[in-house]
């Protein structure tokens, strides 16, 4: 049914039908499913006072708005559920175990050791694991997600632990949420001498919010001043009860450094797991897990770390993680060996993906390349819309009108690079959130992994100079040339909160300057001169501060400003002309005011720039 003219275009009718579209989906999309002209529907929205092309990503709720216009009902499809029906048009069932209960084998439990900044989380690892990870972290600071699986001994038994690595500073709260939500138990460091800290309940608000259980592992207990009792008196107000004060929570006093007590640790976080969780999964079927980490190898190409949560993983599976694919050529364990293959909670390294995924995608087994290929290809486009839609600037006739009206908004782009897939998230959802008030905005227009190749600066160059941040990663050379020839900004870090304080400071630099009056002095009239060419001239007495030559000064007569935006013209002291007058002097003072009376004010004042906080 076609409908009246909406703004003298004519449309079909919905009838309150349901229409559903993706994130990211263009008018062109809308237009294909109503049977409609897309060229109408731009002018509709046009007439709704946006202003969009026919192929241009749409935001949901201008979507909506067009919908609602033309009777339609429409529901913009979460990325989750878009991949979810993606995935059930190729009979692909994510996040379930196949089989019955008599499928299912227990799997060792998946650990992510949490905690503020400097408490010891990569030394306890280090001490786990008899491996030294530290100092190959710059300032020792950790900054990539790893994942290693550990064995001990519990009641005669060999156990299997594994083991994620998040960060614990705060720019990293993405990657240590994404942490907790691929864990069953987290590992709680707290340093006996400095007790809880911010990132200590950060910790503790992602385990519960992940809804899995929690062992303190109370370390430094060697150290000067340490005391574990005060800790876990700390932590009662945050729920976690140690055993000996009646609670559930365990708790571990150890020594990273000194390797006190690491055996304890491990026993704790087994004993927890069989308690609290029924760890089971269907190894027999094919796989499925999350990447914890991913990045461009030189040698090898694009390799992620992935955890395999249930199935097994054989070297020759293809394979889909995210918007990668491929097959995998071979799969090495923590410690750099060769693994045929890996079954549930096992964390493996993964050679043969054809592209980087994203640190914490998650990956499955298919029957066929082909199949891999398909589903990546439409991620792909999907994620294509998605920041198309994420990096377009707003275009209602409403905004372009206060653009216009208070002069060209600041915005500064930023093209992020780094080595990992977790940095290059962390580091953009921390620069996201600087705040410097609505005068200058921040885009980022790409991110992704890998050195900086040339087509990074002809991104720029075409963007009209969009910032290109490296972390951890340097230019190719025939990039590095490019950049040199057209000028192109590269800057480069290997420290996440250098690269924010710079970036803060550097949208800082954008905003218009900021002035604030400053009042120099004021003088009375206490004559007038008329002075031929120059018109009257008032005898004065500065009566406080200093009258300048060329300052801004006004005329307040009775306390009322009677004249504004005036300069003294002229200053002079007997017949010599002065630079500035101090307060108990007499003067003659010209501000091409003529309308002076005796016992005006003129006041003296400049104009000075305001630092920003």
């Amino acid at each position: 049914m076609q409908a009246p003219a909406v703004g003298g275009v004519s449309a079909p009718r919905g009838n309150g039908k349901t229409i559903r579209l993706p994130q990211g989906a263009s008018l062109t999309d809308f237009a294909e499913k109503i049977g409609a002209n897309p060229a109408s529907l731009v002018a509709i929205m046009m007439h709704l006072g946006k202003m969009l092309t026919a192929t241009q990503s749409v935001d949901p709720t201008d979507l909506e708005l067009l919908g609602a216009e033309l009777d339609f009902d429409v529901q913009v499809v979460s990325p989750e559920d878009e991949d979810r029906a993606l995935l059930e048009s190729f009979d692909i069932e994510y996040g379930e175990d196949e089989g019955g209960e008599e499928h299912l084998e227990a799997r060792p439990p998946v650990v992510t050791v949490m905690g503020h900044v400097d408490h010891g989380k990569t030394k306890l690892l280090d001490a786990i694991r008899k491996a030294n990870v530290v100092a190959g972290e710059a300032g020792g600071i950790t900054q990539h997600i790893g994942a290693y699986q550990v064995e001990t001994e519990v009641d005669g038994e060999e156990r299997k632990i594994t083991f994620i690595d998040t960060p614990g500073h705060e720019a990293f709260t993405a990657m240590r949420a994404r942490g907790a939500d691929t864990t069953d138990l987290v590992v709680l460091v707290v340093a006996a001498d400095d007790g809880v800290k911010p990132q200590t309940t950060e910790a503790i608000d992602h385990a519960t919010a992940a809804g899995v259980p929690i062992v303190v592992a109370v370390n430094k207990i060697d150290v000067e001043g340490a005391d574990p009792q005060r800790v876990r008196a700390q932590l009662t107000e945050y729920g976690l009860i140690a055993e000996e004060f009646g609670g559930q929570t365990q708790f571990v006093d150890v020594s990273a450094k000194q390797g006190i007590n690491i055996e304890g640790l491990l026993e704790a976080v087994v004993l927890t797991a069989d308690a609290e969780l029924e760890l089971k999964a269907n190894p027999d079927m094919p796989a499925q897990g999350s990447a914890i980490e991913a990045n461009l190898d030189k040698g090898r190409g694009a390799v992620a770390t992935v955890l395999v949560q249930r199935g097994t993983l054989r070297v020759g599976d293809s394979i889909v993680c995210g918007v990668a694919h491929g097959r995998v050529r071979a799969m090495l364990d923590e410690n750099g060996n060769h693994v045929e293959e890996a079954g549930p909670s096992r964390p493996v390294l993964v050679l043969g993906l054809a592209a980087v995924p994203g640190a914490g995608d998650n990956f499955l087994v298919v029957e066929d390349d082909r199949v891999a290929r398909q589903i990546a290809d439409k991620r792909v486009a999907r994620k294509r819309n998605a920041e198309l839609l994420k990096s377009r600037k707003s275009s209602s006739l409403e905004e372009l009108f206060k653009d216009l009206e208070r002069g060209e908004r600041q915005e500064l782009l930023l093209i992020l690079k780094g080595d990992v897939s977790g940095s290059v998230e962390a580091l953009e959802d921390s620069l996201l959130k600087i705040d410097v008030g609505e005068e200058v905005n921040l885009r980022i227009i790409r991110r992704g992994v890998g050195a900086i190749t040339q087509d990074d600066v002809n991104l720029s160059l075409a963007s009209d100079g969009a910032v290109i941040l490296g972390f951890n990663v340097r230019p190719e050379r025939n990039a590095q040339e490019l950049a040199d020839r057209e000028g192109v900004d590269i800057r480069y870090y290997s420290v996440i909160y250098q690269a924010i304080e710079e970036i803060e400071a550097a949208l800082k630099g954008m905003l218009k300057p900021e002035f604030e009056e400053v009042q120099l002095g004021t003088a009375e009239i206490r004559e007038i001169f008329k002075v031929p060419r120059i018109g009257n001239i008032g005898g004065s007495m500065v009566t406080s501060g200093i009258i300048q030559r060329n300052a801004k000064a006004r005329l307040v007569r009775d306390g009322v400003v009677v004249a504004d935006n005036l300069t003294v013209s002229s200053l002079r002291r007997f017949k010599d002309d002065a630079t500035e007058v101090r307060e108990g002097f007499e003067c003659g003072i010209g501000v091409g005011y003529n309308d002076i009376k005796l016992g005006d004010v003129v006041e003296c004042f400049e104009m000075r720039e305001k630092p920003r906080d």
